[in-house]
Formats: C-alpha cells, sequence, structure tokens
C-alpha cells in the first residue's frame, strides 16, 4: 500500500532544511510516499522549494492564500506564473476565502481568489481550495470560474448537502485527520453520498491531526490512520481504499500512477 498526502505544510513543520528532509522520509517510511507541499505564501514557497528540490517524490502548489490578501507580493501574478514552470510544481493553491479569521475584508479576498481562478484558467491548472464559513461564495464563484482542470475542496468541513452541490462541479474532496473525530458528524454524513472516485485525503500538518495523536504536532506519516478510518466508513479494504486514494490524486495532479 502506498499514500498521497494532497495537502501537507512541510514549512510549518520544520524551519530546517534537514529536519523537513527528514519529515519527507518518515512519511516515506510509513508508506505515504507522494506529498503535495503548500505554502500559504511566495516567501515560504520559494524557500521550502529550494529546501526540498532533492526529494523527488514531493510535488508543489504555489498561490497566494487569504491570509496573505493584504500583502501577496511585489508582481505576485507573474511570480506564480514563473514558478509554475518549475519541475514538479503542478497546482495553484492554497486560495480561497476564510470568513473566520477575517483576513483584510470579504472584497479584498473575493478579488484575491477570482485573480488566481482566472490565472489557472489560463495557464490550465487544478486548484486547491481553502474554505472557511465561506462556503456559499466559494461555491458561487466556483460556479463561474472553476478552471478546466478542477479543483479540491481541501480540508473539507461543509456538511453533505454542501457536497450534493459541489458535485456537479469538477470538484474532489479532501478529508484531513478531523475525520476521525468523534464530533465530526457533518463529514461522516458527507462521506456515504461521495463517489470513491472524487475522495482524497490529506495530513494538512501540522495541523488536524488524527483522534489517535491528539495533542502532537500533526506529521505527514500519521495520514494512514485517516486512510484507515475512512476505510471503515466506506466498509471497504485497506488496500482497496489505499489504491483508490492514490489513483484519485494522480490523476487530479497529473502525475504518473506509478509507485512514488
Amino acid at each position: 500500500m502506498q499514500y498521497f498526502d494532497t495537502h501537507a505544510h512541510i514549512g510549518l513543520i520544520c524551519d530546517d532544511p534537514i529536519e523537513q528532509l527528514m519529515v519527507i522520509q518518515e512519511a516515506r517510511q510509513a508508506s505515504v510516499t507522494r506529498l503535495i507541499s503548500i505554502c500559504n505564501s511566495l516567501h515560504d514557497f520559494v524557500r521550502v522549494y529550494g529546501n526540498l528540490k532533492s526529494a523527488m517524490n514531493v510535488y508543489h502548489a504555489v498561490g497566494v492564500s487569504p491570509s496573505e490578501v493584504q500583502n501577496p507580493g511585489k508582481a505576485w501574478v507573474q511570480t506564480i506564473e514563473q514558478s509554475l514552470r518549475l519541475p514538479r510544481v503542478v497546482a495553484i493553491g492554497e486560495i480561497g476565502l476564510d470568513y473566520y479569521r477575517k483576513f483584510g475584508d470579504k472584497k479584498s479576498q473575493i478579488e484575491l481568489f477570482i485573480t488566481q481562478l482566472d490565472l489557472a484558467n489560463k495557464l490550465n491548472k487544478p486548484v486547491i481550495i481553502h474554505n472557511r464559513d465561506a462556503g456559499h461564495d466559494v461555491l458561487e464563484i466556483l460556479r463561474d470560474r472553476l478552471p478546466p482542470k478542477g479543483g479540491i475542496l481541501h480540508c473539507y468541513s461543509e456538511d453533505a448537502e454542501y457536497a450534493k452541490k459541489a458535485l456537479k462541479l469538477n470538484l474532489y474532496f479532501s478529508f484531513a485527520g478531523n475525520l476521525t473525530y468523534r464530533n465530526a458528524r457533518n463529514l461522516h454524513e458527507t462521506i456515504p453520498v461521495l463517489p470513491v472516485e472524487r475522495i482524497l485525503i490529506e495530513s494538512e500538518s501540522p495541523f488536524m491531526v488524527p483522534a489517535d495523536y491528539r495533542g502532537k504536532r500533526n506529521m505527514p506519516k500519521y495520514l494512514p490512520l485517516t486512510a484507515r478510518f475512512l476505510a471503515d466508513m466506506l466498509d471497504i479494504g485497506d488496500e482497496e481504499l489505499a489504491a483508490a486514494l492514490w489513483e484519485n490524486a494522480n490523476r487530479f495532479f497529473g502525475l504518473p500512477n506509478e509507485s512514488g
């Protein structure tokens, strides 16, 4: 079995380049053989991408998250375009809306989101979408501007009814360690309405640690716990689900389905 962690903040787990590579190695030992490295800012992307150049099983997304709406950086659109020409940079993200933290104002967040969706359309890239307390606006915008390559609703947090609406678009649903929490009823009710071929998993490390490790900093190596919990929910074997999730992630990011 092998797993694909579709969303890991390696740069937030640790700063040291050697320690970051150790995180990747520990993940590989736990059968997490491919990862998507996510950075909230372009400055962090440059640093982490450089640190992980030798890690050929790590792929990257580049974008400006809503947390950086007030300071996306100089010539940030051109920076994203240039970064997408680098090896193993496969998506624009994470991008989206966050009304919980109130980063900037809603108008500025929406403008930032739309600009990057339009860029993904122009460059024919998929997107990784952040949504916190902004589900209505996110879905309304995606109905008009989701790029042909589609998107991932990362760390899915809405309910089953929302998922039914989102399924009408070319969207995948990625679940993190909070799926394993007893009180995550909205997630537990969502899983049965989703076709398996639209489901992904992620660590969202260093956040959203699975229930067995509550109180600890999350790591990509814990991802198999989320997969096993999901397999139990779907009443299918661990190996069967792992194979499906692996295929789903590679299909979405346009990667070969060979071993990581």
